[in-house]
């Protein structure tokens, strides 16, 4: 007969020392269990923020940054080893997502990223020596309107993309008067078709009436029986337009200060930079935070690993910082299948007054926006195994086939008649509106993870400065040259190229202190096998500053000439790394 205690052995978790949970949980649980095989709204995303607060409350907490139109609360959760030094005296990366209401899969890849890394806190290295020295900072949602009325009530896929302030669409005197109707009241907003026998432009595919297909124009003048009506509504204001004025009608993503145009020119744009009050708070605490050295934004759909510039007329980046954006959008591509590294004017579209691009042309940060999830991953490959091909056919057909394998036939709405007050009879269906733009449940772990750890190798890039030599030669007559070389092990430089262009920021100081220790010069040095190349200050030789600061993986020489005796200590100081000093002696 087994004991209790040998009972509670063999059930007991076989990983004893807690680690392996950041790939291989085998035998430990997460301190916080979460469900990640489902999307949350607007109170689930901050009720699991305040599940890992209150499970790591030395290492997460959060402040009230400002509040949305709807005067919903915008919470940045600031995530610091507290014992390693305070948030702001560390390089710090910024991660926010769903600033469009609809793209809603983004707070889960915040979420996420946070939960990854308390989770692993302590037992795996890596993790450990990223939080020790690194700060995070999390919104996971930009636009909780947007997001809670997506599940909160009727839309589409796309709908719910603004924010929630009243906006004329129509230009008719009133605002949000006419947006789509659930005519069927299913929650979602489908499409809507008429039988028009003979007198159509579409017709049912005939092996899939679930397809209307376009009647191509013929010598024999053979029309279809359809006409598309366009999505589920009614004209609510009289005006002969259907769905013309629905609820806000702007783009926080068009709204800030970078490459800024008007409305006429970038829909959306609102009256001025930084209008809306959610864009206001989030660039008020930017501001604030001058050790920001990374930013992540987190939009859907389709697939892409995105820099700035988003207008063709910025111009160029600079290729010292186009070396670190490669390199990190590079790896980005082999961590997130079917995703395309990309520059938005140049491969996407324009984009103005983008937030990623403010990032980097406003703030000098290195600064991606990535849009999750891409269709492709519905089918990897549309080969068989034995070298046949899939007979897939058109793009709505592969997402039918799909439905049908894999989802049970759950994603689709079937086609059912409708009375509708002015077309009368009417077919209503198609796809809901958590299928398409964000992934099914049972693939939101796997988008969440690859994406966090996608921000997680981003912030690992962060600069970090160290003293690697450290000489004091003497030069005779009490004089002595003391050499000092700076390196950034990181990829990311403590100054972009594009904050010394437009001298964003306080430049670095290098500097050399000691009691009774008189500086005579000091300068940067040119060469490195000739020590008298030296670009000397013209005044405060003890306190060098350096607006281009230190290279990523590169190195920074500098030489004092000093006299004096005993102890004495050089230090680089900046904005986005942690201050590093090493001691040194006159001999």
């Amino acid at each position: 007969m087994i004991s209790f205690a040998l009972l509670l052995a063999v059930l007991a978790p076989q990983n004893p020392s807690g680690a392996g949970f950041a790939g291989t949980p085998a035998g430990k649980a997460p301190k916080v269990e979460i469900a990640w095989n489902r999307l949350y709204d607007f109170d689930g995303v901050y009720a699991l923020m305040d599940r890992l607060e209150a499970g790591y409350p030395k290492l997460l907490a959060h402040r009230v940054i400002g509040y949305s139109v709807e005067n919903r609360e915008m919470r940045v959760y600031t995530l610091n080893q507290p014992t390693t030094g305070k948030d702001v005296e560390k390089p710090a990366m910024w991660i926010d997502g769903n600033v469009h209401g609809n793209e809603v899969q983004g707070s889960e890849a915040v979420v996420y990223t946070a939960w990854y890394l308390l989770e692993n806190y302590g037992t795996n290295p890596k993790i450990t020596e990223l939080v020790d020295g690194s700060t995070f900072y999390f919104l996971p949602m930009v636009n909780p309107d947007g997001r809670a009325s997506w599940f909160r009530d009727a839309h589409d896929s796309s709908s719910s993309r603004s924010g929630r302030r009243p906006i004329d669409d129509d230009h008719d005197g009133v605002a949000d008067e006419d947006g789509p109707d659930d005519l069927d009241g299913d929650g979602n907003i489908t499409q809507m078709w008429k039988h028009v026998p003979g007198e159509g432009t579409h017709r049912r595919n005939a092996d899939d009436p679930r397809i209307f297909e376009p009647v191509a124009p013929n010598p024999f003048g053979i029309k279809g029986d359809w006409i598309a009506l366009g999505e589920e509504g009614f004209d609510n204001d009289g005006d002969g337009r259907i769905n013309e004025d629905e609820a806000g009608g702007y783009d926080m993503n068009r709204a800030w200060p970078s490459m800024w145009a008007p409305n006429y020119v970038q829909y959306g744009a609102g009256p001025y930079p930084l209008y809306w009050p959610e864009t206001r708070a989030i660039a008020r605490f930017l501001l604030e935070h001058a050790n920001l050295a990374a930013l992540q934004s987190f939009h859907n759909n389709g697939g892409m690993i995105l820099r700035g510039p988003g207008a063709k007329d910025f111009g160029e980046y600079p290729q010292e910082d186009v070396r670190v954006f490669d390199s990190i959008g590079r790896d980005g591509e082999k961590m997130l299948p079917f995703y395309k590294y990309m520059v938005i004017w140049k491969d996407l579209y324009t984009v103005w007054g983008g937030f990623a691009t403010w990032g980097y042309e406003g703030l000098g940060v290195i600064s991606f926006t990535n849009e999750m999830w891409s269709t492709d991953r519905l089918f990897p490959t549309e080969r068989r195994g034995d070298g046949g091909d899939f007979d897939f056919g058109s793009f709505q057909k592969k997402r039918f086939v799909f439905n049908d394998l894999v989802m049970s036939g759950d994603a689709f709405v079937d086609w059912h008649p409708v009375q509708h007050p002015f077309y009368g009879e009417v077919l209503v269906g198609g796809f809901k509106k958590d299928y398409g733009r964000v992934p099914p449940s049972f693939m939101i772990e796997e988008e969440a993870h690859r994406n966090a750890l996608f921000c997680l190798k981003h912030a690992g890039e962060m600069p970090r400065v160290k003293v690697d030599r450290l000489e004091a030669t003497a030069l005779g007559d009490g004089l002595f040259a003391v050499d000092a070389t700076f390196a950034n092990d990181h990829l990311i430089p403590t100054r972009t190229e594009r904050a010394r262009q437009m001298k964003v920021g306080t430049p670095d100081v290098f500097s050399i202190r000691g009691d009774g220790l008189e500086v005579v010069a000091g300068g940067f040095r040119t060469d490195r096998f000739r020590p008298e190349r030296i670009e000397l200050a013209e005044r405060e030789p003890a306190r060098l500053i350096s607006e281009r600061g230190v290279r990523g993986e590169g190195e920074v020489l500098v030489r004092w000439l000093v006299r004096g005796k005993g102890d004495f200590t050089v230090e680089w100081r900046g904005e986005k790394a942690r201050a590093t000093t090493r001691d040194g002696r006159l001999p």
